[in-house]
């Protein structure tokens, strides 16, 4: 089943001289529980990409489909609400709460959509990325690895359909990069989740089922369906 799909889709900056083809009519298939990788030089477009995916950012023209829906075609408060149901975020920067502790980060966006916590499961995925022994400590109190697992936790926490991860490992070394990117991989399988991820980091794209090249605003290697 294709859990996402995009269509022709554009993002434009700029006009005449100036334009900027930042993506040039992307078609792209995921299917559910696959994990895909998306690896590109720098401006190739990877990032705009994977900002579209997750509705962060509008296209010029063509059309995102998320589990069947046209999320480009929502306003802002419907796409605000889709997403924080349907799509989980695992960023570079971590972007933790730093007055929250590990457990409160975890369910922070569960609270926010007013949705009860499912204890069991928050508690499996702690368990599965480790972080038993820190769910009261603050992020100040973490490593740069501790850090992104409760990233990667608050993501998985509220059972999204899709995980986009925006350069996961690209402030860890890289014995820290395979560890988490195995738990990231072990934790979707388990708790079936697709995963999209874009990294410039060959060695952990290859961990992906499939790796997607972009270059210049076009996919140039392995857009189709796995």
């Amino acid at each position: 089943m294709i859990i996402l799909e995009t269509n022709n889709l554009k993002k434009y900056y700029g006009e005449g001289e100036s334009l900027v083809k930042a993506l040039d009519g992307v078609d792209l298939q995921v299917e559910q529980g696959e994990f895909v990788s998306i690896v590109g030089t720098s401006g190739s477009g990877k990032s705009t990409l994977l900002h579209m995916l997750g509705g962060l950012d509008h296209p010029t023209g063509g059309s995102v489909l998320v589990d069947g829906r046209d999320i480009s075609s929502l306003k802002e408060d419907e796409l605000a609400i889709f997403r924080r149901r349907k799509i989980g975020f695992v960023f570079q920067s971590y972007n933790l709460v730093p007055v929250l502790n590990v457990y409160e980060n975890i369910v922070f966006p569960i609270q926010l959509d007013g949705n009860p916590i499912d204890k069991g499961y928050v508690d499996k995925i702690v368990k599965t990325l480790g972080l038993e022994g820190k769910i009261n400590s603050l992020p100040s109190q973490l490593s740069g690895g501790q850090q992104q697992r409760v990233a990667i936790a608050r993501a998985l926490a509220a059972k999204p359909a899709i995980i986009l991860a925006d350069e996961p490992t690209g402030n860890l070394d890289s014995a820290t990069s395979q560890d988490v990117l195995g738990l990231l991989k072990v934790t979707a399988r388990k708790f079936e989740q697709t995963i999209v991820m874009i990294t410039h980091n060959e060695e952990i794209a290859q961990m992906a089922d499939r790796m997607i090249r972009i270059e210049d605003g076009k996919i140039v290697a392995g857009g189709g369906k796995a």
